[in-house]
């Protein structure tokens, strides 16, 4: 439901003065100074004025002063009865101006009223007060009555001007407010994508390497402890620690990938497969450069999918196909089939549920299943 116009208050932001530029605050200021040397003024331009008018004069311009930042405050706090009130004291004051003989100060105190409650004040409230103001005013003054008119439209149009000027300078205190808060929630989303993309890769490196080397570990223990030829301990030693050289190698590249230095997808696929007997790599399609969580994605599924051949198939032949298309990357590992390869059991690490979730972080998809012949998983990443 909106609000009813006439009983909406301005804004917090319009009638504070967060966006208010400093010329524009020295203007603010110079008119409230000519206001107070107008009233001193026309206070002590009286004739009559002896030192006892005096001093009630210089009394009135304090009090009024007083009344108006009261009023001030109580607006700025959406507060209606005290600002009302503070209103009629205002009217009250030009009303003893004027009866007793201040004729000039009461004049430039109805015009400011009937302005400020125009500006700040409810419709609904806002109406009733200025119309009353600005009706002292035409009662009081000795212009003709076209002047007179004038000035009271004058005054009325200026209060509704500086109204809306207000109004929208709150509206962009509170777009610019709400832009701020969105930019730290982006922020604050993209340090949180960020971490779990870090959390990702470390996961995918280690998760694959310490398996493989608890499983030699492992082997090598039961080994020592049934008296296996040293040959044989040795040989899985030596698997271990050429696993922790192969998982410290793609640790480094991880960190490289997060600092976006990475290889050439293509160099790094070709690297790939020479680790993997009987392993050939096609690329099709115009080759450009992918956004570093594309390229990651692709280098971590092809990594994954030779590992499962090694243990699910292993002497079999892998083709690895890369084909880049208008909209889309697609990543294709088919091995032939074979027998299970010694890591065969040594638990699925990334496997194919993270390749997966991947593959959706980055509106792709991933396939992966028996064929005619073995085993095939297929990567499509949007680019």
């Amino acid at each position: 439901m909106r609000d009813n116009a006439w009983t909406r208050w301005p804004s917090r932001e319009a009638l504070g003065h967060a966006g208010i530029s400093r010329p524009r605050r020295l203007l603010g200021w110079a008119v409230r100074l000519v206001l107070v040397g107008m009233l001193l003024w026309a206070a002590f331009s009286q004739r009559h004025v002896g030192v006892m008018g005096a001093l009630a004069a210089a009394a009135g311009v304090v009090l009024a002063g007083l009344v108006s930042w009261a009023f001030f405050r109580a607006t700025y706090e959406h507060r209606l009865v005290p600002s009302l009130a503070l209103m009629g004291g205002l009217l009250g004051i030009a009303i003893a101006a004027e009866a007793t003989g201040f004729k000039g100060p009461a004049l430039l105190v109805w015009c400011a009223s009937g302005v400020a409650a125009l500006e700040r004040l409810p419709l609904g409230a806002a109406v009733p007060m200025t119309s009353v103001a600005l009706a002292s005013y035409s009662a009081f003054t000795d212009d003709v009555w076209l002047t007179t008119a004038a000035t009271v439209a004058g005054m009325a149009l200026a209060g509704y001007v500086l109204r809306l000027d207000a109004e929208a300078r709150g509206s962009a205190q509170r777009l610019l407010a709400q832009e701020r808060a969105a930019r730290a929630a982006e922020a604050q989303t993209a340090a949180l994508a960020e971490r779990a993309r870090i959390a990702r890769e470390i996961h995918d490196v280690l998760a694959h390497s310490l398996s493989a080397q608890l499983v030699h570990l492992e082997a090598a223990r039961l080994l020592i402890e049934n008296d296996a030829d040293r040959e044989r301990i040795l040989e899985r030693v030596v698997a271990a620690r050429g696993m922790a050289r192969d998982g410290l190698a793609e640790t480094r590249q991880a960190l490289s990938a997060l600092r976006g230095e990475l290889t050439p997808l293509e160099d790094f696929l070709t690297e790939l497969v020479t680790t993997a007997d009987g392993a050939e790599v096609t690329v099709t399609g115009e080759r450009r450069p992918l956004r570093a969580e594309a390229s990651q994605a692709v280098r971590r599924v092809a990594q994954e999918a030779l590992t499962n051949v090694r243990k699910h198939a292993h002497g079999a032949k892998v083709d690895v196909r890369l084909d880049y298309s208008e909209h889309e990357v697609t990543l294709r590992v088919r091995d032939s089939g074979g027998r299970p390869g010694e890591l065969d059991g040594s638990g699925g690490g990334y496997g194919l549920l993270g390749m997966r979730e991947r593959a959706e972080l980055l509106g792709g998809s991933l396939d992966a299943g028996p064929d005619e012949e073995g085993f095939v998983v297929t990567l499509k990443v949007p680019v």
